[in-house]
């Protein structure tokens, strides 16, 4: 309680003090600008630089309080100006992603005439297994849609791969780059018949491998199309599966070899196409179509 009343009265003292010397300048003041020559002599050497300090003091004050509202003026411009290349980026990529997915659309869509005589279904990637390819991976399409096991799958400019599992609304694709697949295949110009087997390990060079094709006179060339073959128990024939990239004789000097560049970038899948007829539906109606014969 005392060290309070101590602080007040100091600050009373100071108060007061502040206000002589602000009398004791209004008066020498005075004194400078009506007094003789000795008062005023001593006034311009006390008051005058006094007062050339406090103006100096104000004009300091008034610039401060000046750049302070100029800096606080630029600030929100600044932040204006920072909300508006924000909202700019944001409204640019999604016209990014917009322009990407459009671009996947098309090619689905250039797909789906390039295969007219098949019933397709699109369908969404939702996930995959790990690694980074799309070896194996679940799709937003199910029994409910239509979607049933040996369906082949389609995306880019050819064969993904074929419908393992089903429940109501989602279904398992294998690619035909997993480790556990085979496709029966064929050259296109040629009818040569071979086998492609998926390969994870060939895939950082993307290529998958194709063997036991026929060494005979028929030339295979670098760049040659590989379909999927008629013989295909599950894969409907014709569908584009990738093009030769190398391609050797076996030691067997019976048999030829390599490797194909497939039709689908198997590391970024986020749509694909769904041909709803299987090899199955096929025969099954080439049956009836012979039995009514």
């Amino acid at each position: 309680m005392r060290k309070k009343n101590q602080s007040s009265l100091t600050n009373k003292y100071w108060l007061l003090a502040i206000s002589g010397i602000c009398i004791i300048l209004m008066v020498l003041s005075l004194i400078s600008n009506s007094a003789s020559a000795p008062f005023r002599g001593i006034a311009n050497i006390t008051v005058i630089p006094m007062q050339k300090g406090i103006n100096q003091v104000g004009m300091w004050l008034s610039d401060f309080s000046s750049n302070f509202e100029t800096l606080q003026s630029i600030k929100k411009e600044n932040k204006a100006l920072q909300e508006k290349v924000d909202t700019l980026t944001i409204e640019n990529n999604n016209l990014q992603q917009e322009k990407y997915e459009l671009e996947r659309l098309q090619e689905l869509y250039k797909l789906d005439q390039n295969y007219a005589d098949y019933e397709k279904i699109g369908a969404h990637v939702i996930a995959k297994d790990s690694g980074n390819w799309f070896s194996t991976f679940t799709i937003d399409k199910g029994s409910a849609d239509g979607i049933k096991v040996d369906q082949n799958v389609m995306a880019g400019s050819g064969l993904v791969g074929i419908i393992t599992e089903t429940s109501t609304h989602w279904a398992t694709v294998r690619s035909i780059i997993d480790d556990s697949s085979n496709v029966s295949a064929m050259v296109l110009s040629t009818s040569d018949r071979c086998m492609v087997r998926g390969d994870l390990s060939l895939m950082p060079d993307g290529k998958i491998k194709f063997e036991q094709l026929e060494n005979n006179d028929n030339e295979v060339p670098v760049g040659e199309q590989i379909v999927t073959s008629y013989i295909s128990e599950k894969y409907l024939q014709g569908i584009l599966i990738g093009y030769v990239n190398e391609i050797n004789v076996d030691s067997s000097n019976l048999t030829r070899s390599g490797y194909i560049t497939p039709a689908v970038d198997f590391r970024n899948l986020q749509e694909v196409l769904i041909i709803t007829t299987t090899k199955a539906d096929l025969k099954e109606a080439e049956s009836t179509d012979s039995t009514q014969e």
